[in-house]
C-alpha cells in the first residue's frame, strides 16, 4: 500500500473511529486500527467486537494495499505533526508501515490486515433512515436514563422501537425512564424492536455531522444494527433479551402540575445540589397554588446537610391542581434538566411516593419519569 494524505485527513479519520478501538482486552489485535485502499480513499476501521466503526477520508492512491497499526501510536504521532501531506508507505515485509512528511520520517510497526477482525457488512435487513437532528435529539434526551451496571444488560441498552413512520426511543436503569418519540423518513414493513447499547447511540450522536439523512438497517436476524453517516459507517452488536413494558411505568394522571421556567429550576437545582451532596442527593420540592387559586403559585425547592446546613430556593410557576410535595435524586433532576432545551417545563405528580413526571411543555415528543425518594417532611 503505498498513498499521500493531509495530516489533518488522517487526524480526523483516526478521531473518529478511537472509540471503538480496544482498551483492555486478551486479543491484542483489536488494539489496532486497520487501513485499507477503498474506491480511491483511505478506509479506516477499528472494532472492539461489539461495536466497530469504519471511516473513508480523501487520499492520493498510489498503490492498494492493507494493513494495521497500533492505534493509539499512530494518532499520537499524526496529531503530533503540523498540517502537512504524509506520505504512508507499507514496509516490504507488509508487517507495518513508514511515514514520511516534511522533515520527519517514523516505522510503526504493525500486523497483517488478515489477522483483523472481520469487519462485520450489514447490508440486508429492516432498513429506513431519519433525519438527523431528529436522532440526534431523541439519543441525546435518552441515553442518560440507561443503567451504567451489567447485572441487568437490556437495561444497559436503549430500546428502539420502529412502527410505521413511527420511532421511539426508551431507556431505563431502574429509577428513572426516558421515552422520546420521532418520525423516520421511510416507513417500514413491519414492527421492529431491539435493544441497541447505550455506548453505540453515544457514538452515533458524536458522530452526526451535516442534514443528510441516517441509513438505519437491523439484520434478518436482528443481531446487528447498522447506522451509516456521511463517510462514516458504525455497526454494533444488539442485545438479546426482553426490555421491560415502559409503558406501564408512565403516571397515566396526576393530581398537581406545575409549569415553571427553566433556567430558574435549573439554577434553584444547581444551588440545592451543593447541598444535596452531604444530604444523600436529595432535593425536596414543594409545589403550592396561590391562595386565589388564579394559576399562579411558588415552587420551594430545598435541601439539607444535617452537619453542614440547609439551602431553600423560592421560584414563580403556574401551579395546576392541589398543594404538593416530592423529593428527587440531585443527580437524576439536574441530568433531565440539562437534555430538556425549552423555555418551559411542567412537572406532574400524585403523591410524595409515586414517580413525578418531567416533561416540555410545548412538545409531546418527550416525558421523563424519575422515582421519587423518601423522606421526612
Amino acid at each position: 500500500m503505498q498513498l499521500n494524505c493531509l495530516q489533518e485527513n488522517l487526524s480526523h479519520g483516526l478521531g473518529v473511529v478511537q472509540r471503538a478501538v480496544a482498551t483492555r482486552t486478551t486479543l491484542p489485535i483489536t488494539q489496532h486500527v486497520l487501513m485499507s485502499t477503498d474506491g480511491g480513499r483511505l478506509k479506516m476501521s477499528a472494532t472492539n467486537l461489539e461495536i466497530a466503526i469504519s471511516t473513508w477520508v480523501g487520499a492520493e492512491i498510489q498503490e492498494e494495499g492493507a494493513i494495521t497499526v497500533p492505534a493509539r501510536l499512530l494518532t499520537d504521532f499524526v496529531n503530533s505533526l503540523n498540517k502537512q501531506t504524509i506520505s504512508i508507505t507499507t514496509t516490504s515485509p507488509g508487517k507495518g508501515i513508514e511515514l514520511k512528511g516534511d522533515r520527519v520520517d517514523a516505522t510503526i510497526n504493525g500486523a497483517d490486515a488478515a489477522e483483523f477482525p472481520p469487519i462485520p457488512s450489514v447490508e440486508d435487513g429492516i432498513a429506513t433512515r431519519v433525519d438527523p437532528k431528529a436522532i440526534r435529539e431523541a439519543i441525546h434526551q435518552v441515553v442518560l436514563a440507561a443503567a451504567v451496571e451489567d447485572s441487568r444488560p437490556v437495561l444497559t441498552g436503549v430500546n428502539v422501537e420502529l412502527e410505521g413512520t413511527s420511532l421511539t426511543l426508551a431507556a431505563a436503569d431502574g429509577f428513572r425512564l426516558a421515552v422520546h418519540k420521532a418520525e423516520v423518513l421511510d416507513a417500514v414493513p413491519e414492527k421492529l424492536s431491539v435493544i441497541v447499547p447505550a455506548r453505540t447511540l453515544q457514538e452515533v450522536e458524536r458522530l452526526i455531522d451535516g442534514d443528510d439523512p441516517i441509513d438505519i438497517v437491523v439484520t434478518p436476524q436482528r443481531s446487528q444494527i447498522l447506522f451509516r453517516l456521511k463517510n462514516v459507517e458504525i455497526v454494533s452488536q444488539l442485545i438479546q433479551g426482553t426490555f421491560p413494558n415502559y409503558s406501564q411505568l408512565v403516571p397515566q394522571e396526576h393530581t398537581t402540575r406545575v409549569i415553571v421556567d427553566l433556567g430558574e429550576l435549573q439554577r434553584a437545582t444547581r444551588t440545592a445540589s451543593i447541598f444535596a451532596k452531604d444530604g444523600s442527593g436529595i432535593i425536596r420540592i414543594q409545589m403550592s397554588p396561590s391562595a386565589s387559586g388564579a394559576g399562579t403559585g411558588t415552587v420551594t425547592i430545598s435541601s439539607r446537610a444535617e452537619e453542614l446546613g440547609d439551602n431553600t430556593g423560592e421560584i414563580e410557576a403556574e401551579v395546576e391542581g392541589e398543594e404538593g410535595k416530592i423529593a428527587f435524586n440531585s443527580r437524576y433532576l439536574s441530568d433531565v434538566l440539562a437534555v430538556l432545551g425549552k423555555d418551559k417545563v411542567a412537572m406532574e405528580m400524585t403523591t410524595s411516593s409515586s414517580p413525578g413526571v418531567i416533561k416540555p411543555v410545548d412538545s409531546d415528543n418527550y416525558i421523563h419519569v424519575v422515582m421519587p425518594m423518601f423522606v421526612q417532611w
